[in-house]
């Protein structure tokens, strides 16, 4: 019990021990420049570690889609095809509808095959249960001159969306104008996607392009998507959603001239395009009018489409004190990381560990020494062992050299 206490009441200090050896100099000259060049080449110019940086980027987006399109022998405008129709952030192009025109509430049969039935008794196993477009009602009902099917009350007549129709093929040469404003709040800097190059000649002919245009704010949906990797004809029969990120990644140390946005295409629902349950993208909704004895119909419309995410990201820089000089200590405190290394191989592996160990842990008590000859400490101290000589200072540093 008494050595543990002892032991607990110790001080270390730390004592220099000079060895000379190739060996050992090349591989801490080497740790250190390895470290140095990490800090300076990766920390300090590529991370920046010098600044500040505000991740919390707010963003607003506009949009407006233009083009005309013919489907079914209709001529069709941006009222017909995009929604919501306030130009969001999130808006949809239609490229296929399915209409159910004069839908009035009252009895009519489902349309689904499942559905089908000889008499009543097939159709009351469905009661209590969803039908697929209204409420059953366990009975079973001439849909045409040879089949029956399970009676639903509803708006009738229900929906066949098993109908084929040919998508809108002119979609792909619609435009999509996008106006982004963004602001760094630590900073307070703001920013637009419309550069201070840009005339209202320039917006009236340029479309984007990865190469000639990059900062035009008009992008056509055929490139969009090919931009996406995906295949327009695909996409416009089934419906699916294209991300468009715009990226703001900005040295505020730099002119305002230097940060600028970037684009990127993705598409977002890219799983499903490997399920076969429920693939692309569609959506229903409803047109209602009155009748003259104050009836309500409806059209209902089942419409595929593709849907545009425009996503906003980005961070921002500023050169700040703080970090420099937290990076900077880090840097000359991970510059020792070499002695420790270079202790591990000493003390492990090379010849003459033991006389390295033996000078740098010593273990001096309080009691007093005993003086020499001449009652004081030798100043000088000269050792030789195995054709190593070791030298001492009243320094406390030590020497250690290797002769052959």
């Amino acid at each position: 019990m008494w050595s543990c206490v002892k032991d607990f009441f110790t001080y270390e200090t730390t004592k220099s021990v000079v060895v000379k050896s190739w060996t050992i100099g090349v591989i801490n000259r080497v740790v250190q420049l390895l470290i140095i060049t990490y800090f300076i080449g990766w920390v300090f110019l590529y991370e920046k570690a010098y600044q500040v940086r505000d991740t919390a980027i707010e963003s607003s987006v506009m949009t407006k889609v233009k083009g005309f399109g013919i489907y079914n022998d209709k001529v069709m405008d941006v009222a017909d095809y995009v929604t919501p129709t306030q130009g969001a952030s999130v808006f949809c192009i239609i490229t296929k509808m399915i209409t159910t025109e004069n839908q009035v509430q009252g009895y009519c049969p489902e349309t689904e095959k499942k559905y089908t039935c000889t008499h009543d008794s097939n159709c009351t196993k469905h009661l209590n249960k969803p039908g697929s477009y209204g409420i059953l009602t366990g009975k079973c009902v001439p849909f045409n001159a040879t089949i029956k099917m399970c009676e639903i009350k509803g708006w009738c007549p229900a929906e066949i969306d098993t109908i084929k129709t040919t998508p809108m093929m002119e979609v792909e040469n619609f435009t999509i104008f996008i106006k982004n404003s963004i602001r760094f709040p630590t900073f307070n800097y703001t920013k637009g996607n419309f550069l201070s190059t840009i005339t209202n000649d320039y917006i009236k002919k340029c479309n984007f392009d990865m190469i000639n245009n990059t900062y035009c704010p008009i992008f056509r949906v055929g490139d969009v998507v090919r931009y996406a990797r995906q295949n327009f004809t695909k996409l416009a029969d089934k419906g699916g959603v294209i991300g468009i990120k715009i990226g703001w990644i900005c040295d505020l140390d730099k002119s305002d001239d230097q940060c600028n946005p970037s684009y990127s295409f993705t598409r977002l629902d890219a799983m499903s395009q490997k399920n076969s349950v429920s693939p692309g993208y569609n959506f229903r909704f409803a047109k209602y009018y009155k009748m003259e004895n104050g009836t309500d119909y409806r059209t209902l419309v089942k419409a595929y489409a593709i849907r545009f995410d425009v996503l906003v990201n980005g961070n921002a820089g500023k050169f700040n004190m703080i970090p420099t000089l937290i990076n900077m200590v880090a840097a000359f405190t991970s510059v020792g990381v070499g002695t420790v290394l270079c202790d591990i191989i000493l003390l492990n592996f090379l010849k003459g560990a033991e006389q390295y160990k033996a000078k740098k842990f010593e273990e001096v008590s309080d009691t007093p020494l005993d003086s020499q000859s001449n009652g004081f400490y030798r100043s000088q101290l000269s050792l030789r062992h195995n054709e190593t000589i070791m030298r001492s200072s009243d320094s406390g540093a030590f020497s250690i050299e290797h002769y052959s």
